[in-house]
């Protein structure tokens, strides 16, 4: 019972996976970065995110996986060669971060919050948005319900085809029982909006048609988190799409973004 009980008041704190604005301040003036944070409101949600570089020039959102926060891409945020040639946010998606922390959603209902985060930015300069993993199937559904604004998209092992998705029942007995008391941080509303991705991944399909830019793919092919085969699902449902061309990295896992940060450093480099 003691080392339960200890355990209960532990996970209410621990593994939040975020990091706190003073602290990230302190981290970017070390690095010499200017940088700005923001949170926005959308039907009583809240949109936490972090922006580096300059107002007038085309724009990278980033957008984390599960469990994550916009600390992800905090090295992106920092790189002088990017910050030359582009404007970069990183978002806390809903239910993460400081977005409303603990209270995931569905994609469709996350876009809803995501969405006027494009007319906030504007400044008539492309706006290209880059997703890890989860964030994957979380940037097609937003260029798929913001036709016309989005210049490009980077999926950095995107978990998009849903027949490679597990069945995972028990997932609902660890956010629908009070067994999700002992689930810590930011795995809490992971686990809860893994379980949600089963049926948003099967409404998502009709999205696909939808995406009109350029998209790049990019997967390690010893991914044994999402699977390679994602790869052919997306080339299989980007019909529509004005080009979709493919980053593959033979030897890498699930974790490209950082693994495998020069090449796609380069790779965004490119898109403008």
């Amino acid at each position: 019972m003691v080392v339960l009980s200890a355990w209960l008041l532990m996970a209410q704190s621990c593994m939040t996976m975020r990091m706190s604005d003073k602290d990230a301040a302190e981290k970017f003036a070390a690095s010499g970065v200017p940088v700005r944070f923001r949170t926005i409101t959308v039907n009583n949600r809240h949109l936490h995110y972090v922006q580096t570089g300059a107002d007038t020039l085309p724009t990278i959102v980033f957008v984390h996986g599960t469990p994550g926060s916009w600390d992800a891409f905090r090295q992106y945020l920092s790189d002088a060669a990017l910050l030359r040639k582009f404007r970069m946010i990183s978002i806390d998606r809903p239910g993460f971060g400081y977005s409303d922390f603990g209270k995931p959603l569905h994609l469709d209902e996350q876009s809803e919050v995501i969405s006027p985060l494009f007319a906030e930015i504007y400044n008539a300069k492309p706006v290209f948005l880059v997703g890890h993993s989860m964030g994957g199937p979380m940037i097609i559904k937003l260029a798929a319900d913001n036709p016309g604004k989005i210049a490009g998209l980077v999926l950095l092992a995107g978990s998009n085809d849903p027949s490679l998705e597990l069945p995972e029942k028990w997932r609902p007995v660890l956010f629908k029982t009070p067994l999700k008391y002992f689930v810590p941080g930011a795995l809490r509303p992971s686990n809860q909006e893994l379980w949600y991705l089963k049926k948003d991944l099967v409404a998502l399909k009709d999205d696909f048609a939808k995406v009109k830019c350029p998209v790049f793919i990019v997967h390690g092919m010893k991914d044994d988190m999402v699977p390679p085969a994602n790869i052919d699902y997306d080339k299989k449902m980007l019909v529509t799409a004005s080009g979709v061309q493919e980053l593959i990295f033979p030897d890498a896992n699930h974790f490209i973004p950082w693994t495998r940060y020069q090449p796609i450093r380069d790779l965004l480099l490119k898109l403008y």
